[in-house]
């Protein structure tokens, strides 16, 4: 008999300056609220990971701020995923050993292929989680770098087998296009980038009701929904998401 295994409900802290902020299409942001309450309220609530994206980093040049990783990583008790301004091994490493469970690239990954293999190697592929920023172009999709702002040439679709083969354990695909209209998921970029790689596929940018997140899992054949507006703004509750995709039929954790 073949384990059926769970999907996943993931709020995401996108922070900026200490503060988690929500955008559209990665711009216009917004405060969100104080990120060591809000890791707090969807740990109790029972989130199944937890996503803390810093997400300036990279385009500033500069590394996660350790110290609120490692205040977050005390306070809460499920996998904590870290990204932003990681470029180097002791850059994971650091995150790692502050309290993370996984670390997230995307624009270090890009620049670097390799690091991709080398983190895999050193620390085991379920701590390494890649990123790809998608945005829609002509008939394809293309991978953008440094918070949404670079594009890279890069076909979606092609760098995510690439990602699986150098080692990766899961891929983070956010659709720019989506991202806070609350339009729902991008359908058809999820479903073929996660019918085309064997690693599971996080689908975030879009969620606007219930029902989004359920056709994500059945039509975007998505391992795990990422969230962040509609938890902030206390628009639905984890417990409420759950309770709907049990009702129809979706094996998640209780």
């Amino acid at each position: 008999m073949v384990a059926v295994l769970t999907k996943r409900i993931i709020p995401c802290l996108d922070i900026k300056n200490g503060s988690v902020v929500k955008g559209t299409k990665f711009g216009n942001l917004r405060y969100a609220g104080n990120p060591i309450g809000l890791a707090e309220k969807y740990c109790k609530e029972g989130a199944d990971e937890l996503v803390f994206l810093d997400i300036n980093a990279s385009y500033e040049n500069r590394k996660t701020t350790l110290s609120l990783v490692e205040e977050i990583g005390k306070r809460i008790f499920i996998p904590f995923t870290v990204g932003g301004g990681i470029q180097t091994i002791s850059d994971i490493r650091k995150i790692l050993n502050a309290g993370a469970d996984k670390i997230s690239i995307n624009t270090a990954a890009i620049k670097n292929p390799e690091i991709i293999k080398k983190a895999s190697e050193q620390f085991g592929s379920q701590c390494i989680v890649v990123a790809i920023d998608a945005k829609r172009k002509d008939n394809s999709c293309e991978a953008y770098i440094e918070g949404g702002r670079k594009p890279t040439g890069m076909d979606v679709l092609q760098w995510a087998k690439q990602i699986e083969k150098l080692g990766a354990g899961e891929i983070l695909l956010t659709s720019i296009d989506n991202d806070g209209t609350k339009e729902g998921y991008d359908l058809e970029l999820t479903k073929t980038v996660s019918e085309s790689v064997n690693i599971p596929i996080i689908a975030s940018g879009g969620a606007n009701n219930l029902k989004s997140i359920l056709e994500v899992f059945r039509k975007g054949k998505a391992d795990a929904a990422l969230a962040a507006s509609i938890f902030h703004y206390k628009k639905f509750s984890i417990r409420q998401v759950k309770k709907f995709l049990l009702k129809n039929g979706v094996e998640i954790r209780k």
